[in-house]
């Protein structure tokens, strides 16, 4: 199956850059690109490519409020946002997990660390560094909407194997690490992933991140 790859920054040679990254894979294809955010709205209303590759900082409407009218459009349900920052501890990256993206991306992260954030993301999965994520959640969480001072998301109708296996999902583990680390099948792994996101109300993996951390299971 081919990985369908839309590309929105507002720098032409970081596009063209993506682009030929994506276009030497044979199993992924360029899915067009745009420019902002409002360009990228529509490219990916057009195009329903599976993964997009968003930049934060861009004219007209910036990566966070285009990423959030793709989230609210059941339409492009399928499609997974994996946002590109410049700064490790930008703020915009909890926004940006908030707002219901599959992951975040440093900008100068090796190719093949690129390249593995589109397939998980492709796949259903989050690229979630846990060393960036850990840094950039605690920083940000007490300040952000949702955050300290509000009350913590209800985890009652989870079993406790849930809880446990939310834990792992909040310290940036795959479903494969999650399995090793509790001597369970990845399909069994997964498995308690998707029950949680459904109990959970939750969009996809990386606001079952956003999730652990308000709920106190990860420090």
């Amino acid at each position: 199956m081919t990985i369908r790859v839309a590309i929105a920054d507002d720098q032409a040679l970081v596009r063209m850059g993506l682009r030929v990254l994506v276009e030497a894979e044979d199993d992924l294809e360029a899915a067009g690109e745009a420019a902002d955010g409002r360009e990228a709205v529509e490219l990916v209303r057009r195009e329903h490519p599976d993964v997009v590759l968003m930049d934060v900082r861009m004219p007209v409407m910036d990566g966070i409020a285009a990423l959030r009218e793709i989230a609210a459009d059941d339409r492009l349900a399928s499609t997974r946002v994996v946002v590109l920052t410049t700064f490790e501890l930008d703020e915009y990256v909890f926004d940006a997990l908030r707002a219901g993206a599959s992951g975040f991306l440093i900008k100068d992260s090796e190719p093949a660390e690129l390249l593995r954030a589109i397939r998980l993301a492709a796949s259903g999965e989050s690229l979630l560094s846990p060393s960036v994520t850990r840094r950039v959640i605690s920083s940000f969480v007490s300040r952000a909407p949702g955050g300290e001072g509000a009350a913590r998301p209800a985890l009652t109708e989870l079993t406790e194997r849930e809880r446990e296996v939310l834990a792992l999902v909040g310290e940036g583990l795959s479903n494969a690490e999650i399995a090793e680390r509790l001597f369970v099948s990845p399909a069994t792994a997964r498995t308690h992933v998707s029950r949680a996101m459904v109990k959970l109300r939750a969009r996809d993996r990386a606001q079952l991140v956003v999730i652990a951390y308000r709920a106190g299971l990860v420090r």
